[in-house]
């Protein structure tokens, strides 16, 4: 297995970081396996795994490009280059690391994701160029229109990461973040399930890169300075939500019933407006409304106040939930 020794002042100095490019690349990845994690990825395949599909057939080099970089088991590196920003870098300045690979680096990382030799059609010196112009595309068509709600999906699985660690620390807090992914004991995390030498990241940078669709991976600087981990936000994040019972939207409205139904775990207020669609001022009103009817309480982990629903929330919920099922 792959695992790498982290010891205390590299963590206490990681981060969670929003990467446009990142986004981007976990949607490639998605729409290149064309399988859904869940039904509202399977519905938004089926808007766009087309206008993909009809772009790869007209570029046939670009296609066998992607079959080959991401490959059976390991990504080429290339195409996956470790975030610059500890914040969030635009998407121009980290695809630019991509176009910017030279050309015999890119064939050999092609090496490693495929496990043996590059098709004579992939022996050319444009193969970042032909990457960084189709992720452009992705980022342009499929992801930058909707970047506004995945982002608050990314935040608000930043805050509910955030959370955790304040409870459970990072060995709770990085158990799930991805299939593969636990904490050893002993300053050791593994990363993934590959028999690879273990590595020890001494004083390097160590970034958590949260992405909407169901694909991570794990990349790092030529030099070992900079490391990080790209994996899926929780499954009920990814989603846009349980809907509210309509007879729960005729007694509390649409909005504030549907505040209500996503309170059965904690959650902030960003998580509430990833979720609902709703604005941050609605969902604080319909809040204050539920916390005074004593349907939901509130409590602070770290520098968040999550709200939960009460032993009368969830009997409410619950009580319009099996009402719905009957009918």
């Amino acid at each position: 297995m792959g695992w790498w020794q982290i010891n205390t002042d590299t963590l206490a100095g990681s981060r969670f970081v929003v990467s446009p490019l990142a986004e981007t690349i976990a949607t490639l990845k998605a729409l290149e396996r064309g399988t859904a994690a869940h039904p509202s990825e399977r519905a938004w395949l089926d808007v766009h795994l087309p206008a993909y599909r009809e772009r790869l057939s007209g570029d046939p080099i670009t296609a066998l490009l992607v079959r080959a970089a991401l490959g059976p088991t390991w990504n080429a590196d290339f195409l996956t280059p470790t975030p610059a920003h500890e914040g969030e870098g635009t998407f121009a300045d980290e695809v630019a690391l991509v176009r910017g690979a030279p050309p015999g680096r890119a064939r050999d990382d092609l090496v490693l994701s495929l496990g043996g030799p590059v098709p004579a059609e992939l022996h050319r010196s444009d193969l970042p160029e032909r990457a960084a112009d189709l992720l452009e595309w992705i980022w342009t068509r499929l992801v930058l229109p909707s970047w506004p709600r995945r982002r608050r999906i990314i935040e608000a699985d930043i805050v509910a990461r955030t959370a955790q660690l304040s409870r459970g620390g990072w060995a709770g807090a990085l158990d799930d973040l991805r299939p593969g992914m636990r904490w050893l004991g002993g300053s050791r995390l593994q990363v993934n399930t590959h028999d690879n030498p273990p590595r020890d990241l001494g004083k390097a940078q160590l970034m958590f890169v949260p992405v909407t669709p169901r694909h991570g991976w794990a990349s790092w600087t030529d030099d070992w300075s900079r490391f990080a981990v790209v994996y899926p936000c929780s499954g009920a994040l990814a989603e846009t939500g349980t809907p509210a019972p309509e007879a729960l939207g005729r007694l509390l409205g649409p909005a504030r019933a549907g505040v209500l139904v996503q309170l059965g775990s904690p959650k902030s207020t960003t998580q509430l407006v990833a979720l609902t669609g709703q604005g941050l001022g609605s969902v604080g009103r319909h809040l204050r409304i539920l916390l005074d009817a004593r349907l939901v309480q509130r409590r602070r982990a770290g520098r968040s106040v999550l709200y939960y629903r009460t032993t009368a929330g969830d009997v409410l919920v619950g009580a319009q939930q099996d009402g719905d099922r009957a009918t």
